[in-house]
């Protein structure tokens, strides 16, 4: 990968947090249509503005598919995946948990990508082969190999829709939770994060969009971690300009924090 797109990848997200911060704790929320769950501001519109204006002006030959605007299609190989707040339910409540997310596919592959943290002042980035860093120095995932002294965080969200849904994922997760030190959960970028670098062991979801995943994935990848689908199988992202709706499930960790996880779900 060019340094060009490592340095554009960090030039943007410095930017966004900027727009971040300066709206932080001021903000107005509505719901989305049918999906209580998911929160926007207009901050996540403004954020995602800056960054496909800066995205088309720097790679108009690209591909973008965006949280909000959704998909740009330049019928190109190479297509940047925006989530302008991940956590935006926690950015609306006033909580500094939350994270914005820049990632790039070539083709099906994730080939880098970058998380800030605005209230935290971190930007996590990473490029296929080249290592992930945490505001320029290198990280890596935990070495931990015992799950019983780790932290997990997980991401869940209720199915109003599906209760029995939700009720059989909380399931699983108890059999989790009996296993490790203790679970964290802000259901964002924080923790995907904070993977990277260590702090907690792996992360969890069952309840995921593209513009979710692709930008972590290489950072906990060159952090020395493994990202697989819930069940330990590897994530599909072809065609993914068609996947925009797909719900996508993650399981990203240490390796021995990883297996231990998948034998614990597996059992289950």
């Amino acid at each position: 990968m060019s340094t060009k797109i490592s340095d554009f990848i960090a030039q943007t997200l410095e930017i966004a947090a900027e727009i971040a911060n300066q709206n932080f704790g001021q903000v107005s929320e509505t719901t989305k249509v049918n999906d209580n769950n998911q929160v926007l501001t207009e901050t996540d519109l403004a954020i995602g503005k800056h960054i496909i204006e800066q995205i088309q002006a720097t790679f108009p030959e690209h591909n973008i598919i965006d949280e909000e605007a959704g998909v740009i299609d330049k019928k190109s190989q190479l297509t940047w995946v925006v989530d302008p707040i991940d956590g935006t339910s926690n950015f609306a409540a006033g909580l500094p948990t939350y994270g914005i997310m820049i990632g790039l596919l070539d083709g099906a592959t994730p080939i880098a990508g970058g998380i800030a943290l605005p209230a935290f002042n971190q930007l996590f980035m990473a490029e296929k082969g080249n290592g992930a860093t945490c505001n320029g120095k290198k990280i890596k995932v935990s070495d931990k190999t015992k799950i019983l002294s780790t932290l997990v965080a997980y991401g869940i969200d209720g199915h109003q829709e599906a209760p029995q849904k939700t009720i059989a994922e909380t399931q699983v997760l108890a059999k989790i939770i009996l296993t490790i030190r203790n679970l964290r959960t802000t259901n964002s970028a924080y923790d995907m994060a904070h993977v990277s670098n260590g702090k907690y062991g792996a992360y969890l979801n069952q309840t995921t969009k593209i513009w979710d995943n692709v930008a972590f994935q290489p950072i906990i990848e060159e952090a020395g971690g493994i990202v697989t689908d819930f069940w330990g199988q590897p994530i599909d992202y072809s065609n993914p300009l068609t996947k925009v709706e797909t719900n996508f499930t993650i399981c990203a960790g240490a390796p021995t924090i990883h297996q231990a996880l998948q034998n614990i779900i597996h059992s289950s």
